[in-house]
C-alpha cells in the first residue's frame, strides 16, 4: 500500500512539474522537442510492425497454398488407386 501511495505521488508529481516546465517558454520547447522525438519513434516503430506483418502474411500465404497443393495431389493420388 505503501509504494501504491508514492507511485501514485510520483506521477501526480511529475504532472506538475511537465505543468510548470510548460509555461516557461524555453519548457516548451523542450516538450515539444521531445514530444516529436516521441512521434517519429513510435512512426517508425509502427512502420516497421506493419513491414513485419506484412512479411509474415505472404509467409503464410505460401504455405497455406502449399498445404492446398499436397492435399490436392494427396486425394488425386487417393482418387487413382481408388479407380
Amino acid at each position: 500500500m505503501k509504494s501504491l501511495f508514492w507511485f501514485v505521488l510520483g506521477i501526480a508529481g511529475g504532472f506538475v512539474a511537465a505543468h510548470l516546465v510548460n509555461k516557461d517558454p524555453r519548457g516548451h520547447e523542450v516538450l515539444a522537442e521531445v514530444d516529436a522525438r516521441i512521434a517519429e519513434f513510435t512512426d517508425r516503430m509502427s512502420d516497421a510492425y506493419h513491414s513485419q506483418e506484412s512479411r509474415l502474411t505472404e509467409l503464410v500465404d505460401g504455405v497455406k497454398d502449399a498445404a492446398s497443393d499436397a492435399v490436392d495431389a494427396a486425394s488425386d493420388a487417393a482418387k487413382k488407386l481408388a479407380d
